[in-house]
Formats: structure tokens, sequence, C-alpha cells
């Protein structure tokens, strides 16, 4: 897997495109969310790396945050169907147009900030260069479990 980065405008257009090739009908390969879900646990992943605050996060994930952040930033893809943070599991309904427009504009506030270092709020201090490419993976990650 290549080692893209969602501040690079070739990818970010690539990856807008493909947020805008959904529809509400299409369907998952994996997993148990519903597009609407999807678009709103990306969105809430998004938001956090953008400054959201984070709730809930179980001791061991503080307690394991080195590690964790090697996974996150390996090339290697995320496997189907990993746990995720209790703040971003989603199991209501969703508007899909709602969530969509929502994650367009997390990804918008982000690119407008620009590769800047950042404190996350588990892994600590991160480079704009991870930022930016945990921020694509995660996103290519879901857009492929829809087949876009």
């Amino acid at each position: 897997m290549e080692k893209k980065s969602i501040f690079d405008d070739s990818t970010f257009a690539e990856m807008l495109n493909r947020i805008e090739s959904l529809t509400p009908e299409t369907g998952a390969e994996w997993g148990s969310m519903d597009v609407a879900q999807m678009l709103a646990h990306c969105a809430e992943i998004q938001e956090v790396g953008n400054g959201k605050s984070l709730v809930g996060t179980p001791f061991i994930v503080k307690l394991l945050k080195r590690f964790i952040l090697k996974m996150v930033l390996k090339e290697k893809p995320y496997p189907h169907s990993k746990r995720t943070h209790p703040q971003f599991i989603i199991t209501d309904s969703k508007d899909f147009e709602e969530q969509k427009a929502r994650l367009i504009d997390a990804l918008e506030k982000l690119k407008a900030a620009g590769p800047v270092s950042k404190k996350h709020p588990v892994f600590g201090d991160m480079s704009g260069e991870e930022r930016g490419w945990i921020s694509y993976k995660h996103l290519d990650h879901h857009l492929t479990q829809f087949g876009v």
C-alpha cells in the first residue's frame, strides 16, 4: 500500500470523488455498518482528528497507545471488522446526505489547516505527514469496504 496523504491535492480530489460516488443504496463488502453509518463513523473520527473531544477512551488503549499508533501508521491495510474506539461505534440510523456533507466538511477543514503537527487525544504528538497518512488510510479502508 502506497503511503498517500490527504493533504496532497490529487489524493484529496480522489477521495472526494470516491465519496461522491456513494449512494444510499451502496452496500458493504464486509462489516455491519450501512453506508450512512460508515460516513458518520468516518466523519466522527475526522472531527476528533480536527480537535473535537474524545471521551470514554478505555484504559487499555491509553496504556498501549504507542503500540496502537505503530500499527495504525504501518503501510499494511487495516484488517476487516477490527474493534474501534467506543465514540466511533455507530449503530443508530443516520441520514446519508447529512453524513456525507459532514464528512466532506471535516475533510475540507483538515485540508485547510494543512499538514501541521498536532496532538491527537489518544496518540499524542503527530506530525503533519502522519496525520495526512492516517486520514487517507482510514478513509480508504472504509471506501474500499463499500466498493469505491
